[in-house]
């Protein structure tokens, strides 16, 4: 027997959870800083993490402010570290989850190796995130092997009190693409519902059981509404974030609006759109607070589209 799950956060008291994710490693260096490799140099190692700090630091100041709900921070120990050791773990903070994942992987592989568990165990996050990418047309062998892998982190993580955040993307095959002549929109709306509802169930066969699936924005109701119902026919306890895929600002505002008209919907986990701009502008200007402001207004714009 596992010991019980304690989340510090619960949507029926807390209200909707909002997430500033910055758990990207690869991509972060590399689009930010210029890291080759995923191997900075002193300079960028310093930029990278001073980066993080103060995508926290906006998050601080904009947690402050918000009118319902609680802040939530998904970061990586490789570059956020300090981050990590900034937040308080009480009930009332600001909650964080940490990814497990290595960075920029096909398949779902640990960055930690055989001590991800330590390092989990040694954190005690509110939780603990996987990114996975599948697609019900992907290799059957290598989704198995998947499923198996993701199957014993639900019940290494449950034997230790700590619920997963589980990060579905669902890329289109080329055949998918095809069949609605190369329109990734029409992809989004038209065929992503389906094949998200069809991952989700797959994963719930093989046990994987996450409180929390963090999913691709949906462009209507009714889509929502499918992929909740699968989430909770396999468990009537799971919830769903809706997370920004860098997505342009007008398409992220109606996703997230999208997502607060659905109950089993509890919030949003959003990166880039948030935090990219004004890093970039603070690598040219090196203005501390201005980008503290700019990315607290930014994340309170995120809230501001959520219906509560």
């Amino acid at each position: 027997m596992g010991n019980p799950m304690v989340m510090t956060w619960e949507p029926g008291s807390d209200g909707p959870l909002f997430i500033l994710a910055m758990d990207h490693r690869d991509s972060f260096g590399k689009t930010l800083f210029g890291v080759e490799g995923d191997e900075p140099d002193a300079d960028q190692l310093a930029g990278i993490k001073q980066a993080k700090r103060l995508i926290f630091e906006g998050l601080e100041v904009a947690a402050a402010q918000l009118p319902v709900g609680r802040a939530g921070v998904l970061v990586d120990e490789q570059y956020g570290q300090d981050v990590i050791d900034k937040i308080p773990r009480d009930e009332d903070g600001v909650v964080l989850a940490v990814p497990i994942e290595a960075s920029g992987q096909e398949w779902f592989t640990f960055q930690w190796a055989s001590q991800w568990l330590e390092h989990i165990d040694q954190i005690r996050p509110d939780f603990a995130k996987v990114l996975v990418r599948d697609n019900p047309d992907f290799p059957i062998g290598a989704r198995e092997q998947q499923f198996d892998l993701l199957a014993d982190v639900t019940e290494k993580l449950g034997d230790l009190g700590v619920p997963m955040l589980y990060e579905l993307l669902v890329p289109a095959t080329e055949a998918q693409l095809d069949s609605v002549g190369g329109d990734a929109y029409r992809y989004d709306r038209d065929l992503r519902p389906g094949l998200v509802e069809r991952v989700i169930a797959d994963n719930q066969r093989h046990g994987v059981a996450p409180a929390i699936w963090k999913v691709e924005g949906l462009e209507t109701v009714e889509a929502a509404r499918l992929v909740a119902a699968q989430v909770r026919a396999g468990d009537p306890h799971a919830d769903l974030i809706v997370l920004g895929r860098d997505a342009p600002q007008e398409r992220l505002y109606h996703w997230l609006e999208v997502a607060s008209e659905v109950p089993e919907f509890v919030g949003f986990a959003i990166g880039r759109s948030i935090w990219e701009d004004a890093i970039r502008e603070h690598n040219e200007n090196h203005d501390d607070e201005a980008a503290r402001k700019a990315i607290a207004q930014r994340y309170l714009d995120c809230v501001a589209r959520w219906k509560a």
